[in-house]
């Protein structure tokens, strides 16, 4: 199946900007991150731009078990749920991408406010799907340590399987709203889950009719094996960590592989990976604009973040010195994703201290810095190519390179024809080519009559 465009997300987890030292750039808003007004100007902002949606990431804990947590790294943020139903309120058509743990969530409660939000946005929500492996995050919810990994994947699994059961008790047709024969709705047609498994048990139904979407979009993250398999078997949008094009082609196959073993087609699932867009006159003066912000960052903050995605305590270590050896993946309760990325920067015999700051600075993500018209040729080498199918815009500084974006590369893009003129009608699963999932007890009572 031909694709018609790119797709376009606008993500955030640092409310100031994807760098992570970003709220002290001078340009840097202030406290109104936490109020609705900034929020609103970011999305009226991309959806004048036709983006397909915002991404808000998160993490249910402050990263404070090293002091230059609470101290200089912007950790506080309003929750993704609130803030997105908030914005469906001020936006018509861009969709709605929340953040929210399988680990720390019950089935019912989630399935529920997932069901809700794509109520109100008229089909525009999407659950970013996550297991939480930070041990602040663990400790907030009666734990001593974080999950162990493939625990918290099988979970993520079974919890999976409810909520798509959840958003399937109600047959789309089950609500009635008779006032003439008294009907609110089909008792036929509103479905027990009756779940029991090894994790959680369900009894259901939904106390919130099925979604617009059926159900709302899947997106996954985690690139380690439990992560692609997650993401292969249950999810409509992959955010991945690509780095070139070859890189992505050979991305593309080995997901395309897991898919088959899951009796679903390519076209079903659409990959995004990260980039750093950095909107400038001139590739010089982009760089300028990314070597400003990496002065901005204490080494001791790079070198705790460095810690805490290796599973190791760094400060003892000379900061000029190598890495110590690294914790194994198969036995890492950690984001194996971040600790791999770690053990790629081991290779090229960097110290502590650049590693850390290279870390910090850009994440793991490929930044891609210069004029709008640079910017284009960047992305549009990958899109067709068939390495990717869009990109998820994790911007250094906000709202700057957010609205520099979306007023001078996304007209780029269109003048191309890589990118939408206009929203097309229909929900956000409608606009990304993704089919509306089928009503599972709606099928099961159709086979069972045309086998009677």
């Amino acid at each position: 199946m031909a694709r018609r465009h790119m797709i376009l997300s606008a993500f955030f987890f640092n409310p100031q900007g994807d760098h992570r030292m970003s709220w002290r750039h001078p340009r840097a808003p202030f406290a109104e991150i936490f109020g609705l007004d900034y929020y609103r100007r970011l999305a009226e902002s991309a959806e004048r731009a036709k983006l397909d949606a915002i991404f808000v990431a998160d993490h249910v804990a402050i990263w404070d078990s090293v002091e230059s947590g609470v101290a200089h790294y912007a950790n506080a943020r309003l929750e993704p749920l609130t803030l997105l139903t908030a914005l469906s309120a001020v936006t018509k058509h861009i969709g709605l991408i929340a953040t929210a743990s399988s680990s720390y969530y019950e089935p019912y409660n989630l399935a529920r406010l997932f069901a809700s939000l794509d109520h109100v946005s008229n089909g525009r929500a999407a659950w970013n799907v996550v297991t939480s492996a930070m041990d602040e995050e663990a400790l907030n919810f009666g734990r001593d340590g974080n999950i162990e990994h493939g625990f918290r994947y099988a979970r993520a699994g079974e919890f999976l399987d409810i909520a798509t059961a959840l958003w399937d008790s109600w047959e789309d047709d089950a609500v009635l709203i008779d006032k003439e024969t008294g009907y609110f709705a089909d008792p036929d047609r509103v479905h027990r889950v009756d779940h029991t498994g090894q994790h959680f048990r369900v009894r259901g139904p939904l106390n919130v009719p099925r979604p617009p979407q059926g159900h709302p979009l899947i997106v996954q993250a985690g690139s380690s094996e439990a992560g692609k398999n997650l993401a292969t078997r249950y999810a409509d949008v992959h955010f991945a960590i690509i780095r070139s094009n070859e890189d992505g082609l050979r991305y593309r196959a080995d997901i395309n592989a897991r898919l088959k073993k899951f009796g679903r087609e390519p076209e079903s699932f659409k990959i995004l990976p990260g980039i750093l867009p950095i909107v400038a006159s001139s590739a010089d003066e982009a760089t300028e604009k990314q070597a400003f912000l990496d002065t901005l960052l204490p080494d001791r903050v790079a070198i705790d973040l460095l810690s805490s995605w290796a599973g190791l305590d760094l400060s003892a270590y000379p900061p000029d010195g190598p890495l110590p050896a690294l914790p194994d993946e198969s036995t890492f309760n950690g984001g194996r994703t971040s600790l791999n990325r770690v053990k790629d920067w081991t290779e090229q015999n960097l110290s502590i201290r650049e590693i850390a700051r290279k870390l910090a600075n850009t994440g793991s993500v490929h930044p891609v810095t210069g004029t709008p018209s640079q910017i284009a040729d960047q992305l549009e080498a990958w899109f067709v190519t068939g390495a990717v199918d869009g990109y998820n815009l994790m911007f250094p500084l906000l709202p700057e390179d957010w609205v520099n974006f979306a007023e001078q590369v996304v007209p780029e893009l269109q003048r191309r024809g890589l990118f939408r003129q206009e929203y097309e009608p229909g929900t956000l699963r409608d606009r990304l080519g993704l089919p509306r999932p089928a009503n599972r007890f709606a099928t099961a009572r159709d086979t069972h009559r045309a086998a009677s």
